[in-house]
């Protein structure tokens, strides 16, 4: 045990655990030829069960938990978000958690998973495809009924595709439940189509709380903490679920099988096509950025504000 230990002591110096803590990347084969040379007679067998149970070593591999983002005051943001959705949930008012899950391609290509089959599966070897080939699905999660809406969109993940996405879930799924509601709760990360520092995002929401009549209350999650929304780890995960093994040649198929999506606490999720191509390159008019009319808290402004219900009266008031 102490030549096992010994041998791989060098590869200490490469370890990207803490200082001191033993750590090899050579297989129990390669260890063993190693020791064959210093003399020893032993097997890689014997070397695994060293490392195993002499040593207290385990094969791991490594885990993605920390973050390279360090926002000062990330643990009050937390803390706001925490005594906003007590807030909500105690009066009843909706709790919304949006997101872009990671895009799929379309066509006969590789998707991750396995499915009982009689044959084999084949896709192509190749999977460079087109923008317009690249399936951008955009959650809207109800935190408070456990109910998800996907609108499954074409193109560019932009801020008109989050709202059109929230505008919809509240035809299909939100008016039903919070249609006297004055206000409702959005929770959101900081980057992407529905990032804090877009214009063009907060413009859309002034329209679409105007056209909701309901003041939409916005609290992003700090940088580098996307994986604590709500959605990434209530519906993301079982979509992906659903999503395992199939070759998505079409985006009705993928309409299909998202809408399979069930757990048994309740879980439900309804897809849908969106009705237009979305690409890049919009910006917020002159009009929005001269007269803003979007209210920022006085905690972290840059990560809480709410979109008024009359914000559509207030632009054309001074447009005129």
């Amino acid at each position: 045990m102490p030549a096992v230990e010994q041998t791989i002591a060098g590869d200490i110096a490469g370890s990207p655990v803490k200082e001191g803590v033993l750590w090899t990347n050579r297989s129990a084969t390669e260890l063993a030829e190693e020791l064959q040379e210093q003399g020893f007679q032993i097997g890689a067998d014997t070397v695994r069960r060293i490392l195993r149970e002499d040593l207290g070593l385990s094969l791991r591999q490594a885990i993605k938990d920390e973050t390279d983002c360090h926002f000062p005051n990330r643990d009050e943001q937390f803390r706001h978000i925490a005594d906003l959705r007590r807030e909500f949930e105690g009066r009843g008012w909706p709790i919304l958690s949006i997101d872009t899950k990671k895009k799929e391609i379309l066509g006969n290509f590789w998707h991750p998973g396995r499915a009982y089959t009689h044959d084999r599966v084949v896709v192509e070897d190749h999977d460079f495809v087109r923008a317009e080939d690249r399936l951008v699905p955009f959650g809207v999660f109800d935190t408070r009924r456990n109910e998800g809406f996907m609108l499954l969109a074409r193109g560019a993940d932009t801020c008109q595709l989050a709202c059109d996405a929230i505008w919809r879930w509240w035809k299909r799924m939100g008016q039903r439940h919070y249609r006297y509601a004055p206000h409702l709760l959005l929770l959101c990360d900081c980057g992407g189509s529905n990032g804090n520092r877009q214009h063009v995002f907060k413009e859309e929401l002034c329209y679409l709380a105007s056209d909701m009549d309901c003041n939409i209350r916005v609290a992003h999650y700090p940088p580098g903490c996307s994986k604590y929304n709500p959605i990434e780890h209530r519906m993301f995960c079982h979509v992906t679920r659903s999503l395992q093994a199939v070759v998505l040649k079409t985006i009705e198929i993928a309409k299909h099988f998202i809408a399979r999506t069930k757990t048994a606490q309740g879980l439900r999720v309804i897809p849908e096509l969106a009705r237009r191509m979305y690409e890049k390159g919009l910006k917020a008019s002159e009009l929005f950025l001269a007269h803003n009319p979007i209210r920022f808290e006085s905690f972290l402004p840059q990560l809480n504000y709410t979109a008024p219900s009359v914000a559509r009266l207030l632009l054309e008031c001074e447009g005129k």
